[in-house]
C-alpha cells in the first residue's frame, strides 16, 4: 500500500485581528515557499469566514488550499448566521473543518450535528477535516478511546467516500494550555483511532485514512511526532499564525532545497562565506531545485517603445549630489575567454594604458572637473583582488583596502545530475565559481559596504563594468536620477544588428514593470523575436544607478536577498577536462535588479557611454580609429561613426589576445568608414590598410598571408 501523504492544516480561528495582518502573514510565508514541496504534503488553511474569498488566490499561489472552519447542516434557506455547503462549493472551496472541539464545547455541537454536516459535504463532494478528541476530565477518567470511538462512529453511516475525509485528533486538554502529549501518547491514541475505524469500516479504509494530530504543534516538536507511524500530519492553531509555520510544513513535505541546503550551508560556512552570500545562493538554488522554468518566453513580454533620452533632457544640474554619490566599477572578471590568466582590466587597451590605468585617470579627471573628492570603489573577485590592488598602488589618491574595494562572493558549483555540491579532490578550487555580477548586491550587504556608505551619508551609486571606458560620472544623469525619485535606473542604448545577440529591455505583461532578458533566458523557439532589433529596441549597457536607501529596504523586504532571475550555465567541474563531472554554475545579472524595484526606470544614452571589451573582436575595434581617447581618458566612438560601432568578426583562431596581436603587428586597419569586417584564416595586416563598407578577407591556403596596404571597399578579398 502506498504511503499516506501528510496533510498540514492551519486553523486561524478568529485571528488575526485585521485583514492587513493576514495578508502580511501570507507574504512572510512566500519568502519560504521553496522550502516545502506540495507534491509531498497537502496544506489547508482555515481563515475567518469573511476572508475566505479574498485569501483563496494568494494562498493558492503558495500551493495551499482554503477551508471553512465550519459548515451548516442545512442547505439554502432561512438560516441566519449559517453558511451552507452549497455556498462553499460556489466560492470554489474544496475543504471545511467539522466538529472542532470549540464548536462542541462552546456552541453545543453534538455527534448528531457533526454527522449531518458530514452528510451534506459528502453529497456535494467537499473534503472534510473531521475533529475528534477528549477533554482533560475525560482523559483523567480513562475515557480517551471511548470518546474518540463515539465521535468517530457517529459519522460512519453518513460517509460514502472515505477519500474525502481526514481525521484530526485533538487532545482538547493540550490545546492552548501549554500541555503537550508526548509523541508516544499521541501515537498510542491515534493507533487506537485507526483500529476503531478498521472495526467500523474496513482494513483498507483504516490504512488509507490520514489522521492528523492537533495538540499544540510547533516547529520544535513536529519532527518527532511525524516519525510515528499513525501520525500523518497536523491541525495547527496558534503556531499557524506565525512565519515559522512554514517550518512545520517543510518538515512534513521537505522540498528538494530543504534536503540539499544543509550540505551547502556547511560547505559555505566552512569557506567563510557570510550570511548575505549564503542567502543569495540559497535563493538561486531554491529556484533551480523547485524545477521552476527560468526561461522568459515571448508570451510573458511586451516591448518597450519609448524612453527618455539623455540628449533631450533639459535640467539644471546639481553638483551637491556628488557628495552623496559613490562611483563603483565591477572588476571581478578574469580574461580567460581572451587567453589571459589574470584580471581582464590589466589588459593593454590603447597607448600603453590598461583598463585600470584609464579608470584611475578617469577618476582623477572627474575629481578635478567636479572639484570634489568623489568616492570611488571597486568590486573585485577572489581571482582579481591582489593583481588589481598591486596595479593601482601607484595611484595613491584612490585609497586602499576596504575604502577602495570589497570582494565579490564565490558560489559552490552544483552537480548537474542530482544538484548536490560538486566535489573535485584533485583541485578543490574548481568546486567554486563566480556567481555573476548580480552578486554586487549581496556582496555589498555581506561585506558591510552598504551599511558603511549609508552611515557616511551616501545615497546614490553609479555602477559600471571596468571594461566599459565610456562609463564615467555624468552630473546631468545623476541629477535626472535624483529628480526622478526612482529607486533604480538603467542606461540603455538603441540596438543595432551588432547588438542583436545580447540581452534586451522589455516590459513584464504580468506587472507592467521593466525587466531584462538575457540570451541565456530566451527559449530556442523565441530566438528570432529576441534578435528583432525593431521590436526590442534597447539593450542594457550595465551602467546602472541605484538608490542605496531603496536597496537596503529591498533587502529587508526580501529577508536578506534580492529575488534576481537565475541563469544556469552548463559546465564541467574542471573546465579543462570535458570528461569531468557535469555541473551547473548558478549566476545572476546585476541589471536584472530592474524588476526588483517598483518604479525602476531606464534612460537612453549615446554610444559614447558604451565601449566595452568582451572579446578580441571588441578589442580589435577599440584599438582602431573608429574610437578615440578623450582628454579625460574615456574611449568613445569617433564622431564620424554617428553612434554606430563597426561590426568585427575575426576567425576563431584569433580568440586569444596573443594571436590577435600577431595579426596586427603594425596596429589595426582603419575602420572609421567600415560597416563590417570579416577575417577568415591566417593573415597579418600591413601598415596602411583602410577598410570601408563591408569587407571580407579570406585565406584558405593554410599559411600566413599579408593583407597589403591600400583601401578595400565593399568586397571579398581572397588571399
Amino acid at each position: 500500500m502506498a504511503p499516506r501523504k501528510p496533510i498540514v492544516g492551519g486553523n486561524w480561528k478568529c485571528n488575526p485581528a485585521t485583514f492587513k495582518e493576514a495578508t502580511a502573514l501570507i507574504q512572510s510565508w512566500n519568502k519560504h515557499a521553496t522550502t516545502y514541496d506540495t507534491e509531498k504534503v497537502d496544506v489547508v488553511i482555515s481563515p475567518p469566514a469573511l476572508w475566505l474569498s479574498s485569501l483563496k488566490e494568494p494562498l493558492s499561489k503558495l500551493g495551499m488550499s482554503v477551508a471553512a472552519q465550519n459548515v451548516s447542516k442545512t442547505g439554502y434557506g432561512a438560516f441566519t448566521g449559517e453558511w451552507s455547503a452549497e455556498s462553499l462549493v460556489d466560492l470554489g472551496l474544496t475543504w471545511t473543518i467539522i466538529g472542532h472541539s470549540e464548536r462542541r464545547t462552546k456552541y453545543g455541537e453534538t455527534d448528531a450535528d457533526t454527522a449531518e454536516k458530514v452528510a451534506r459535504c459528502q453529497e456535494l463532494g467537499l473534503n472534510v477535516i473531521f475533529c475528534i478528541g477528549e477533554t482533560l476530565e475525560e482523559r483523567e477518567a480513562g475515557k480517551t478511546d471511548e470518546v474518540n470511538k463515539r465521535q468517530l462512529t457517529a459519522i460512519v453511516p453518513k460517509v460514502k467516500d472515505w477519500s474525502k475525509i481526514v481525521i484530526a485528533y485533538e487532545p482538547v486538554w493540550a490545546i492552548g494550555t501549554g500541555k503537550v502529549a508526548t509523541p508516544e501518547q499521541a501515537e498510542e491514541t491515534q493507533a487506537a483511532i485507526r483500529a476503531a475505524l478498521k472495526a467500523a469500516t474496513s482494513e483498507k479504509v483504516a490504512e488509507e485514512m490520514r489522521i492528523q494530530y492537533g495538540g499544540s504543534v510547533t516547529p520544535d516538536n513536529c519532527k518527532a511526532l511525524l516519525e510515528k507511524p499513525n501520525i500523518d500530519g497536523f491541525l495547527v492553531g496558534g503556531a499557524s499564525l506565525k512565519e515559522s509555520f512554514v517550518e512545520i510544513i517543510s518538515t512534513a513535505g521537505p522540498s528538494k532545497l530543504s534536503e540539499l541546503w544543509p550540505a551547502y550551508k556547511e560547505k559555505m560556512t566552512k569557506e567563510g562565506l557570510n550570511e548575505a552570500a549564503q542567502a543569495a545562493f540559497k535563493y538561486n538554488l531554491g529556484v533551480i531545485a523547485s524545477g521552476a522554468n527560468v526561461m522568459i518566453g515571448e508570451s510573458m513580454l511586451d516591448p518597450v517603445d519609448n524612453l527618455p533620452e539623455l540628449e533631450k533632457l533639459k535640467i539644471k544640474t546639481d553638483p551637491t549630489l556628488l557628495k552623496k554619490t559613490v562611483v563603483l566599477k565591477l572588476n571581478g572578471g578574469l580574461g580567460t575567454g581572451m587567453g589571459l590568466d589574470k584580471a581582464k582590466s590589466l589588459l593593454t587597451v590603447t597607448e600603453g594604458n590598461s583598463f585600470l590605468d584609464l579608470i584611475a585617470k578617469q577618476v582623477a579627471s572627474m575629481k578635478k572637473q567636479f572639484k570634489t573628492n568623489m568616492k570611488f570603489m571597486l568590486m573585485n573577485s577572489f581571482s582579481t583582488s591582489a593583481d588589481t590592488l598591486e596595479a593601482l598602488s601607484k595611484y595613491k589618491e584612490l585609497g586602499k583596502g576596504s575604502e577602495l574595494e570589497f570582494v565579490q562572493n564565490k558560489a559552490p558549483k552544483v552537480t548537474a545530475s542530482d544538484l548536490t555540491p560538486a566535489t573535485w579532490e584533485a583541485e578543490p578550487a574548481h568546486e567554486w565559481c563566480p556567481p555573476g555580477h548580480g552578486d554586487l548586491y549581496p556582496a555589498m550587504l555581506g561585506s558591510g559596504t552598504l551599511d558603511k556608505l549609508l552611515k557616511k551619508g551616501f545615497k546614490y551609486m553609479f555602477v559600471s563594468n571596468s571594461d566599459n571606458l565610456g562609463a564615467t560620472m555624468d552630473l546631468k544623469i545623476l541629477t535626472h536620477f535624483a529628480n526622478s525619485g526612482a529607486p533604480f535606473m538603467m542606461e540603455v542604448c538603441t540596438r543595432t544588428d551588432a547588438d542583436k545577440k545580447g540581452g534586451h529591455l522589455a516590459k513584464s505583461k504580468a506587472t507592467g514593470g521593466l525587466l531584462l532578458r538575457e540570451s541565456a533566458q530566451c527559449p530556442e523557439e523565441d530566438e528570432k523575436a529576441f534578435q528583432d532589433v525593431s521590436k526590442y529596441k534597447f539593450f542594457n549597457t550595465n551602467n546602472l544607478w541605484v538608490d542605496l536607501v531603496a536597496l537596503k529596504a529591498s533587502f529587508k523586504k526580501n529577508d536578506g536577498s534580492l529575488p534576481l532571475p537565475v541563469m544556469k550555465n552548463n559546465k564541467t567541474v574542471d573546465p579543462r577536462d570535458k570528461n569531468s563531472t557535469k555541473v551547473l554554475q548558478l549566476e545572476t545579472a546585476m541589471g536584472a535588479a530592474i524588476q526588483c524595484f517598483e518604479g525602476a526606470t531606464a534612460l537612453v544614452i549615446p554610444r559614447s557611454r558604451f565601449a566595452p571589451v568582451k572579446t578580441t573582436n571588441d578589442l580589435f575595434a577599440l584599438r582602431s580609429d573608429a574610437y578615440t581617447l578623450t582628454k579625460d581618458s574615456r574611449i568613445v566612438l569617433a564622431d564620424a561613426r554617428k553612434g554606430v560601432p563597426p561590426d568585427v568578426k575575426l576567425d576563431g583562431m584569433y580568440k586569444f589576445t596573443d594571436a590577435m596581436e600577431k595579426m596586427i603587428p603594425n596596429g589595426p586597419p582603419s575602420l572609421i568608414e567600415c560597416k563590417k569586417i570579416v577575417v577568415e584564416g591566417d593573415v597579418t595586416f600591413a601598415k596602411g590598410v583602410v577598410v570601408k563598407g563591408t569587407v571580407t578577407f579570406k585565406n584558405a591556403s593554410g599559411s600566413t598571408k599579408e593583407i597589403a596596404a591600400g583601401t578595400y571597399e565593399d568586397k571579398t578579398v581572397d588571399l
